[in-house]
């Protein structure tokens, strides 16, 4: 065996993954939030891009292209020019009213002058702009704060520390009362053992029970309860229905959830009537009774692309021009400042940021084709949703959409994640459109998980009382129209649907008719 050494060239292919390529393929991925937070940061981090704000923008670029002009004058000629002769500063308040053949108080009524003013002024009223921050206010000054002016949201510990404040003068209870409302959740429901309490602060247990015990009668009813029994406890209370019967019927709230009624009814020693009345009491109780105070605000989903019905017909599909950030490359400003960048690391500085924001609005411009795309596609194969409903929902897959756009199905995968499409059936996931395929019986075609879920919801909204179906039987109607599908895939879909049980669907009608 002999060693050697020697010098070959090869040939070959490989995929490099450059810094850029890879800040293309996350920039696909990214929700509107997280695209505009990166983008943001890119603006703060390179002085060479900048945001083009709509029509904002535009103004903003024809006012920097526009000869500077004077402020004395309106037509650049400064002081005595034809903008002076045309308007002058000071007129009377006869001559105004003469000229424009109206009263002044009229048209300005909060800002008619006194008989005062007008003597000490000599009966004229000036028309130069005011100062900036002066009381007459100013085209210059900023518009006044409307989101400060609204009435901000009361939560429940400011609730509940007000009640507080009223409840006791003790010092000692109120520190006690204070750390236990801060460990009340938004629910209402105090999460920390009153025995962790007092070891952190150091005092007896009766003293926190106490205090508790105490909040425990502040509103909303039911606050501060460490449980689901004890918060439907302190409401019944508050409305003096907490008797024995009652009492029974909270401690196994397991028996209600199972709707055993027969055991609830031997539990509580009542008979049908009272117990449904009972049932009806309990369900108009809050479990949850801190939800009403300073909910955070719901935040809605913002469309990254709109599909409607176009005049001949055909489903139009356009990007939502709010949620794409419009970003631009100062040409100018690289070319100034680079005229005057002296040092080499100013000058590698200066291109290393003109080729990552030129790869940026790049990169923005292919994500914001490729999700019109993909979009497009998806309102392709999805042509009967749109027009029919969720019962023609099509089973299709990333395969599907990738080879019909000619893409890996990767990418399709990275522009469907985090983004939603804005229909006249509302504001839907990109994701949902993609669902399994349920087989068709007798080889028809095959159908939409999705539809399948909606045709379980819809057999069961419209069963009658006395013909509740049972996962079999909805398996036989399913298979009548011609729906392949096992018991299993039923009942896993009736969960998924939150849809109880036949036996538990049949309790709820025996509760309701007897009520």
């Amino acid at each position: 065996m002999s060693l050697l050494q020697r010098l070959e060239m090869r040939q070959g292919q490989a995929l490099v993954m450059t810094p850029q390529l890879l800040q293309a393929i996350k920039l696909l991925q990214l929700s509107q939030l997280d695209l505009a937070a990166y983008v943001d940061a890119e603006l703060e981090r390179n002085p060479l891009l900048e945001r083009v704000e709509g029509e904002g923008g535009e103004a903003r670029e024809a006012a920097d292209a526009a000869p500077d002009v004077p402020e004395a004058g309106f037509d650049g000629e400064g002081e005595g020019g034809e903008a002076e002769a045309w308007l002058p500063t000071e007129m009377s308040q006869s001559q105004i009213e003469g000229d424009f053949d109206t009263r002044l108080d009229n048209v300005f009524p909060d800002d008619t002058p006194s008989p005062a003013r007008e003597a000490a002024s000599g009966d004229m009223l000036s028309l130069t702009p005011a100062p900036y921050g002066s009381t007459g206010g100013s085209f210059d000054a900023e518009a006044p704060d409307f989101d400060a002016t609204l009435t901000a949201e009361i939560s429940l510990r400011e609730h509940l520390s007000a009640q507080l404040d009223l409840a006791t003068r003790d010092p000692r209870d109120r520190l006690i009362g204070g750390f236990l409302i801060d460990a009340v959740d938004e629910a209402g429901y105090m999460r920390e053992p009153i025995d962790a309490v007092a070891e952190r602060l150091g005092t007896g247990l009766d003293d926190v029970a106490r205090v508790l015990k105490l909040i425990q009668t502040f509103d909303p009813a039911g606050v501060a309860a460490r449980d689901l029994a004890e918060c439907l406890s302190l409401q019944l209370r508050e409305r003096d229905r907490f008797d024995p019967a009652m009492q029974a019927l909270v401690s196994r709230l397991d028996l209600v959830a199972k709707r055993d009624f027969a055991g609830l009814r031997r539990l509580c020693g009542v008979d049908d009537e009272d117990l449904v009345e009972m049932l009806g009491e309990l369900r108009r109780l809050d479990p949850k009774p801190g939800r009403a105070f300073g909910a955070s605000a719901v935040e809605v989903l913002i469309p990254d692309v709109f599909v409607r019905m176009g005049p001949d017909g055909a489903w139009l599909v356009e990007l939502n021009a709010e949620t794409l950030p419009r970003v631009l490359v100062n040409q100018s400003y690289y070319a100034r400042v680079s005229r005057g960048a002296a040092a080499e690391g100013d000058k590698a500085f200066l291109s290393e940021c003109l080729q990552t924001a030129n790869w940026l609005t790049r990169s923005l411009e292919q994500r914001a084709r490729t999700i019109l795309k993909v979009a497009t596609e998806i309102v392709r194969q999805q042509d009967g949703f749109f027009v029919h409903g969720v019962a023609h929902l099509r089973p299709l897959n990333l395969k599907t959409v990738a080879e019909a756009i000619g893409m890996h199905e990767s990418t399709v995968s990275r522009v469907t994640s985090n983004k939603s499409i804005g229909t006249s059936r509302g504001t839907l996931e990109m994701k949902y459109f993609f669902t399994a395929a349920i087989p068709g019986a007798a080889g028809t075609a095959s159908h939409s998980s999705e539809a399948v879920r909606h045709r379980i919801k819809q057999l069961v909204d419209g069963e009658a009382p006395s013909d509740v179906l049972s996962d079999d039987a909805l398996v036989q109607r399913l298979r009548d129209e011609g729906i392949d599908i096992a018991r299993r895939t039923v009942a896993k879909y009736r969960e998924s649907l939150r849809i109880p049980s036949s036996i538990e669907r049949r309790r709820d009608h025996f509760a309701h008719a007897g009520r």
